[in-house]
């Protein structure tokens, strides 16, 4: 079924019996079990004040749409979400609630804060079929402001998203890319805190050791890119690896390739997402024996493809962080989501009870389904 308004949405969700399965463009494959009900039709910008910096959508509203009136006023998604439709097999259009309901960030994440720190308000259905109403369209406007960030990355187990209210930014003028070419993964991720420890505001870093690259991302005028890449190149001569530049348009190609981890695509395999201290990285991605790897966030995101059936965390221990198996060839045979402390469990269960004390949007599924 797809609802193409909030009270149609409401009035199905406060009907409903049994477990409902909130799909926005289908392009993730989180969907939990349950009758389908999509999102897709709640769609149209509703307000774009550009001098402001806000714009407010419906959560149906296309990625694409939401980028090209972005474009047309040299603005952008600064957060710039990942579309996953490639490296997960699907089809479908991405959409503005279903990335901040799964809080998708990309590689400017570590620079600019992540999808939730872009949101300022947000509308949803919760459980028991009430329209809530949340934040506003400015950062001073913070009345429940923590329930705005709660909704961000809750994967819709607490509500069906309708509208979303968020900050956008201004499009730099130019962008380049500093690529090392032959450092191994220690020698990239020291290489990466360096640049990132520097006053030359890197906004994207990431080693791909297939290709034996580490590139940093510089963004901004076309005078301060081209002072800061040469400083850049000075900082890292030491690393002894080759270095070169890309401009915009090779920069740009690069940077959504590694967004939408274009190394993994049509590759078999178990695909992980492992959060990490950076400097921990290398030596995770060596005790899981992945097939194939690629450091993102400075070291701090961790993309590994694992033989099918792998239990990585069995396999990884404990560790100052968390992996989520974002692609599985075996549905269900592992859990997609890292268990929760008890404390943190007592928690979701206690918000679960607030927000959906039916269980329609059945959380648990979600974590024992892959």
């Amino acid at each position: 079924m797809t609802v193409t308004s909030e009270a149609e949405l409401a009035e199905t969700i406060g009907g409903a019996d049994a477990p409902l399965s909130l799909r926005g463009g289908d392009t993730r494959g989180m969907a939990g079990p349950g009758a389908a009900l999509s999102l897709a039709g709640l769609r149209g910008i509703t307000l774009y004040e550009p001098g402001a910096l806000t714009l407010v959508a419906q959560a149906g509203t296309p990625v694409s749409e939401i980028e090209a009136a972005l474009a047309v006023e040299g603005q952008r998604l600064a957060f710039e979400p990942m579309d996953h439709r490639a490296l997960m097999g699907r089809s479908g259009t991405p959409t503005i609630g279903g990335v901040f309901a799964a809080n998708v960030s990309g590689p400017r994440r570590l620079a600019v804060g992540a999808a939730r720190d872009f949101l300022l308000g947000v509308r949803f259905v919760d459980g028991q079929g009430a329209i809530i109403k949340n934040g506003g369209r400015v950062m001073k406007n913070v009345t429940g402001y923590d329930l705005v960030k709660l909704m961000a990355g809750s994967q819709g187990t607490l509500g069906a998203l309708t509208e979303v209210s968020l900050k956008v930014l201004p499009k730099p003028e130019t962008s380049a890319t500093l690529v090392l070419s032959g450092l191994n993964d220690p020698a990239a991720i020291a290489a990466m805190a360096q640049a990132m420890r520097s006053p030359f505001e890197v906004t994207g870093a990431a080693h791909d050791p297939a290709q034996g690259r580490t590139v940093l991302r510089l963004e901004g005028f076309e005078t301060s890119v081209s002072y800061r890449i040469g400083r850049l190149k000075d900082l890292l001569a030491a690393t002894g690896g080759e270095i070169e530049v890309l401009a915009e348009g090779s920069s740009e190609t690069l940077w959504q390739g590694l967004r939408d981890v274009a190394p993994f695509h049509g590759a078999a395999g178990d695909v992980w997402r492992l959060h990490c201290r950076p400097t921990e990285a290398p030596a995770l991605a060596a005790k899981a024996g992945a097939e194939a790897r690629l450091y993102d966030w400075a070291g701090g995101l961790l993309w590994l493809r694992m033989a099918p059936g792998t239990d990585l965390r069995a396999r990884l221990g404990r560790y100052d962080g968390h992996a989520t198996l974002l692609r599985a060839e075996a549905a269900g045979a592992l859990p997609r989501q890292e268990p929760e402390a008890p404390g943190v469990a007592r928690l979701t269960a206690g918000l679960r009870a607030k927000f959906d004390p039916r269980g329609l949007f059945n959380a648990e599924a979600l974590a024992r389904s892959a």
